[in-house]
This record gives structure tokens, C-alpha cells and sequence, in this order.
């Protein structure tokens, strides 16, 4: 009951704003929590009776409980169908403020979502006055266990307003952001895609790259700053009303795992040392191309020498790095802009794959509606997001594509995530969705791990060579590289940013510490560090869509673990990989037209969220845990390679401490940057 959308806008108030209100808020409040608790001791007492007397339950009473159940399921129908109408129509005025950013379809997103949840607070307290724990089926349980939960909308009507305001200025803060130009300062109109995006792509000018680096956390994160903190007060309070300690445990509560938090940190141990190599050879390379002075053998990596705005994957660096650089590297942009492809003609080879494995075809509204590259005359933001319309027939994807290998991943990430709601599409409302976050995330860059395989392109066309030719060593390293540089690369970012955002809404991190503890986690965990010294007075969080949007982002995480675990699954029933066959190695395996595999998948697919994660797991991999070993499995050579030549190379695995500050304030920089002057002109003088 938490939410009307597939797709989910939080936000925030802090107390400053909340003020005139506080009274009325605390009792308001406190009545709620009063009444929740008298029913959950209800419920409880209830379920101890039930236990007592289960033993002598008689054919009158089995009879009374058929009814109830009946009576409970007959309301789950009636919610559903209201819940997807008005689903519908929240996603569709969600959409034109997406694709059209003005203060005319804000104005019209925030009164639909006002009035939804209302319904949904209305509606919530009706589904907990059925006895649902008591229920012996356990279906019915579930669905009312999915239901319980209210979310956002349990804030009072006032402060739900505000919280949703405060999200719209976030994300239109963000999508709106432009700086100036480095070269040509006079030019203000630089956005983030296409234009940031291309030039870390392609500058190697140090100073070029840390201009775009910090004007963008200017006019991004800092901006937003105010906000966050306000938007995590009412973040905790709203966790809190649906009986959560705070907003970090209620962003959990899908993976139906208490000690789900170990279990993500045992993944972590499992592909560090992985990470490790990456990071102290890509240093090296870094260091070759930049120099001793701005690489260090020994620091952390700066984060603006990493191609990527905020170094959460460092493919674009590739030209200066690739381990074989005389080996021509898998890059298919120019085959793909030579032979006219278009965006829409990559979303009809996404769309092919997923046929050959006997999954669904888009339906032709899909075509006609989504936007798949960007429009213009009109602001809107160009982040890839995949759209359920709540009809069972509506499905969009929004995305400003541009024909280059990187994005043709990308693009079957997003229809990954349709493919998943056409499969699902079926199930209550309760239950479309994926089996945890993580393997919504996680269909899409399956799918691309057989799509990007030098054999598949081949076999498309995109790339020109013998397709059943087995690759050679040096190519297959250059291969393993350039994906490392995306799948392992990225891992410790992903850990890093929910981490951060956890502690915050449990209190560790406090406002006065936000960005210097965002800054101690990247260095930490990530090995890298700011190519200035930053202050309390930047947000660089901020600077990142899925934080300015608050959209959890542990997510990525689970994701780029578990595809490994499913590819692998999968890869076996197609006859494509065998552990114990040196020829059928599971980097060289493409799934395309295994239908066996392709079934296997889908009846995952289906399952929606009906049954725990688990379970989801077991039916596609025989396993009920999440593991890395299907990801070192995939890069096992180049983890042998990486160790060797790192330690041919003498080089120093892991880093020393940052010599970047982070303190509170601007003016306390400048008094230590003229503190540091000073003693320099003693040195020289002495």
C-alpha cells in the first residue's frame, strides 16, 4: 500500500519548516502510533488464542474462517482494481513531468499524488483491521503483509505536501543543472548529458576535467543540500510511522532478510581482492598517462582522472589502459554508426534477443510512446528509466540514446526491466514487482552479458570474424578488461552510496559531517579521492541522480553480483558453460536463441515478488543464497592476469591515506591554505 507507481519519489522536511504544525503533527502522530500498537497487540493476541486452540477446532470454526478469507480475498479484488486505475493515471501525469519538465505538469503530478495518497492512507487503514496474521493461507497473508505497509503517505496531509515539493525541487534541481565551459567560459548551457558526459568521456586535459568536476557539484549537490536534510527528516518520520526505527530499515524491508546488511558486506569480501588488482593497475596506467605528480604511486585514484562524473565506472578511460593496447579492442560504435543504426533500430535488436528465448515481444504502444532519445525544445531529465503503466499493457522506457556500444547496454537494461513487468503483469499488485530490487536491476545486464560477447556481435554483424573462432589470449584479457572496468569497478561505488545514506538516516552521520564522511567511505572503500579539498559547505552526494532523486541504490549492488549467479545458471542450460571444460568458459557464453534457457528464466520472471527472494533464486540457480562466485568465475583469467602482471610490476596494492582536507567551512580552508603558504615561504627562506 505504499505506493500508487512502479517507480518511487521520495522526500523530505526538516524541523525548521515543520514548526508552526508541531503540535498538531505530535499528536497526530502519537495517536497513530497509539492505535498501531493496540492493533498490533491485538493481532498478537489473537494469533496466541488461535495457537492455543488450534487443536480443537471445530467444522463450525473451520467454516467461519473459509469466510473470513473469502471476504479478505473478495477485498484484496476491489482494492486492485481501484489500486491500478488510479496506478494508471499517477504514472501518466509522473511521465509528462519526466519527459516535459514545467511548472504546469509539476503542479498537476503533485495534485494527482496529494489526492493518491489520501486514498491510500483511507485504504490502509481498512486492510488493517482484517486479522490477516490469522489467515491460513498463506498467499492471502502475504498480500495483506504488502499491503500493511503505507509508506510516504503516512505523514499527515501538510507534511506529505511538503515532502513531495521537496522532491520535485530536488529532481528538477538536478535535471536542470548546467555550468559554463572551461575553454569557453561565456558559454553557460552545458548540461550533464550530452555534454559533461562526452567531454570526461574524451578530455584527457587534467584541468579541464576537475573544472567540469567540481562546476558540476556546484550547481548539482551543493544546491540540493538544504533540501536532503530536510527530506531525511521526513524520510525517518514517515519510516517510523509505518513501524520502522527509521528510513535505512523501511528501504530494507523488500529483501525480507534481517541480516541482509552481512549479507551484501560478505559479498564485498568476496570481490574486494578483485578490486584490489583493478584499482592498483589502473593507478599505475593513470600514473603513466597523467604523471607522478597528480598520480601517486602509492594515494588513492583521483576521481576526475576516471572518466565517469563520479567514478562509479571507469570504461572511458579504456584507450589509456587496455592491458594488449596493439590488440584491436571490442568497440562496435563505428560498425554500429556505419551501418546506420538508430536508436530505435537498437531497441529492436533488445527486443530480438529477448524473443529468441522465447520471452515477449514490446507491445506496439511501447513504440509509439516511449522516448528513446532526446527531444528538443523542452527540459527533461535524461537519466534511463523503464515505465509500468499499471494496465498490463503500457510499458515505456525514457531514454536519451546515443549510438555507441556503451548505450547498447544500456538499452537492454531498460527493456530488461520491461521484460520483467510484461512477465509479472499478471500477478495481484502486491506482487508486481521483482523478487528483491536486486533482481530487477540485475535481468537487463544479464541479457547484455551474452549481448556484448565478441562471439554474439559477430554473429550479428556488429563485428567482423569468424563466429565460432575461439578467441585468443590477449583479446580475451583486453574483453575481460574493458568489462572489469564496469562490473568491478563499479561495486565498492554502489556499496559506498547506500552505506553512506543508511548511516545518515540512523544518525551516525550527522548534516555537520555529511560530505567529509562521504569523502572518508570513497576513500575507504573505493581508493579514490577529490581533485580539490572540499568543505562542509559542498554536497557532493548531491551530485549523484539516484541521491537527489532518492532512489536506493543498493540495489546496483545486488545486481552486479547476481547477474553473475544467474548468467551462470542459465549459461549451464544452455549447454554454454561447463566448470570443467576449458572450452566453454563462462566469459565466452551467449544464451541467444537457447529457448531452454530463455524458459528458465521467464518462469522466474513471473513470480513477481509472490514468493521471498529466496525461493525466485532457487527456481532459476538451484542455490537460495547470493554469491560471487559466478562473477570471479567470469573474470577468473583476468584476476590471474592482473596479480601477475601488478606483481611484476612492482606495484603497491591498496593506498595510502588522501593528502585532500574536507573541513567545515570555505573561509577554514583558506585559513589553512595561507597557514600552509606561510610555512612554505619558512622553508625556502630557512
Amino acid at each position: 500500500m505504499e505506493s500508487i507507481t512502479s517507480a518511487h519519489m521520495d522526500t523530505g522536511l526538516g524541523d525548521s519548516l515543520m514548526e508552526p504544525q508541531q503540535t498538531q503533527a505530535q499528536s497526530t502522530n502519537l495517536n497513530m502510533e497509539v492505535y498501531l500498537l493496540t492493533h498490533q497487540f491485538l493481532v498478537l493476541l489473537v494469533t496466541v488464542s488461535l495457537a492455543v486452540v488450534s487443536g480443537f477446532e471445530t467444522d463450525e470454526d473451520k467454516q467461519r474462517t473459509q469466510d473470513q478469507e473469502a471476504k479478505a480475498r473478495k477485498y484484496l479484488q476491489d482494492l486492485e482494481d481501484e489500486f491500478n486505475r488510479r496506478a494508471n493515471m499517477a504514472s501518466l501525469v509522473r511521465w509528462a513531468y519526466a519527459t516535459n519538465i514545467t511548472e504546469q505538469n509539476l503542479k498537476a503530478q503533485l495534485a494527482v499524488m496529494d489526492a493518491d495518497a489520501r486514498f491510500v492512507k483511507d485504504q490502509w487503514l481498512e486492510t488493517i483491521k482484517y486479522p490477516w496474521t490469522t489467515y491460513k493461507d498463506p498467499d492471502l497473508r502475504r498480500q495483506f503483509q504488502k499491503h500493511s505497509v503505507l509508506g510516504y503517505a503516512a505523514l499527515e496531509r501538510e507534511k506529505f505536501g511538503k515532502y513531495m515539493q521537496l522532491m520535485s525541487d530536488m529532481y528538477s534541481t538536478y535535471s536542470k543543472a548546467k555550468i559554463c565551459g572551461y575553454r569557453k567560459p561565456k558559454k553557460c548551457d552545458l548540461s550533464l548529458e550530452p555534454d559533461l558526459v562526452e567531454i570526461l568521456r574524451t578530455s584527457r586535459d587534467p584541468d579541464e576535467l576537475k573544472h567540469v568536476w567540481v562546476e558540476w557539484r556546484k550547481v548539482s549537490g551543493e544546491k540540493c543540500r538544504r533540501m536532503f536534510e530536510h527530506y531525511v527528516a521526513l524520510s525517518n518520520e514517515a519510516a517510523t510511522l509505518n513501524n520502522f526505527t527509521d528510513n535505512a530499515e523501511y528501504w530494507l524491508k523488500d529483501y525480507e532478510s534481517p541480516d541482509f546488511r552481512d549479507q551484501v558486506a560478505r559479498l564485498w569480501d568476496q570481490v574486494r581482492p578483485l578490486y584490489l588488482q583493478l584499482h592498483a593497475y589502473v593507478r599505475r596506467k593513470l600514473r603513466e598517462t597523467y604523471g607522478e605528480k597528480l598520480v601517486t604511486a602509492r594515494g588513492p585514484i583521483p576521481a576526475h582522472l576516471l572518466g565517469n562524473m563520479w567514478s562509479q565506472t571507469w570504461n572511458n578511460i579504456l584507450d589509456i589502459s587496455t592491458p594488449y593496447p596493439d590488440k584491436e579492442a571490442v568497440d562496435v560504435t563505428p560498425q554500429m554508426q556505419k551501418q546506420g543504426y538508430t536508436p530505435v533500430k537498437m531497441f529492436r535488436l533488445a527486443e530480438e534477443f529477448f524473443t529468441s528465448l522465447n520471452l515477449s515481444a514490446m507491445p506496439q504502444s511501447f513504440w509509439e510512446r516511449s522516448i528513446l532519445q532526446k527531444p528538443e525544445g523542452r527540459e527533461l531529465i535524461c537519466h534511463a528509466s523503464a515505465w509500468d503503466f499499471h494496465d498490463g499493457k503500457d510499458f515505456r522506457i525514457k531514454q536519451c540514446t546515443r549510438v555507441v556500444m556503451d548505450h547498447l547496454f544500456a538499452v537492454h537494461h531498460e527493456m530488461g526491466h520491461v521484460q520483467y513487468f510484461i512477465q509479472y503483469r499478471d500477478q495481484p499488485v502486491a506482487y508486481k514487482d521483482g523478487a528483491n530490487p536486486g533482481f530487477h536491476e540485475a535481468v537487463g545486464d544479464l541479457i547484455a552479458l551474452s549481448v556484448l560477447t565478441p562471439k554474439h556481435l559477430r554473429q550479428i554483424g556488429l563485428l567482423e570474424g569468424d563466429v565460432s573462432a575461439a578467441q585468443d589470449y590477449e583479446a580475451t584479457i583486453n574483453y575481460l578488461y574493458h568489462q572489469g572496468l564496469q562490473k568491478i569497478a563499479f561495486l565498492p561505488f554502489a556499496y559506498v552510496t547506500d552505506l553512506w545514506r543508511w548511516d545518515v538516516f540512523k544518525g551516525k552521520i550527522t548534516s555537520d559531517k555529511y560530505n567529509c564522511e562521504w569523502w572518508r567511505l570513497r576513500e575507504d572503500y573505493q581508493g579514490i579521492d577529490p581533485p580539490v579539498h572540499r568543505t562542509e559547505e559542498d554536497f557532493d552526494p548531491g551530485a549523484k541522480f539516484h541521491v537527489a532523486a532518492s532512489v536506493p541504490y543498493i540495489r546496483y549492488f545486488v545486481s552486479f553480483v547476481i547477474q553473475f549467479q544467474f548468467h551462470r545458471a542459465l549459461c549451464e542450460k544452455a549447454g554454454q558453460f561447463d566448470p570443467n571444460d576449458p572450452k566453454k568458459p563462462l566469459h565466452e557464453c551467449d544464451i541467444y536463441r537457447s529457448t531452454e534457457a530463455g524458459n528458465l528464466l521467464g518462469k522466474m520472471l513471473q513470480m513477481g515478488s509472490s514468493r521471498p527472494w529466496p525461493d525466485a533464486m532457487e527456481v532459476l540457480t538451484g542455490q537460495r543464497d547470493m554469491d560471487a562466485t559466478g562473477l570471479l568465475d567470469y573474470f577468473s583469467p583476468l584476476a590471474d592476469w592482473l596479480e601477475r602482471d601488478n606483481r611484476e610490476s612492482g606495484e603497491d596494492i591498496g593506498w595510502e591515506p588522501t593528502e585532500k582536507r574536507c573541513v567545515q567551512t570555505q573561509e577554514e580552508l583558506g585559513f589553512e591554505e595561507s597557514d600552509d603558504d606561510r610555512r612554505t615561504e619558512m622553508q625556502t627562506d630557512e
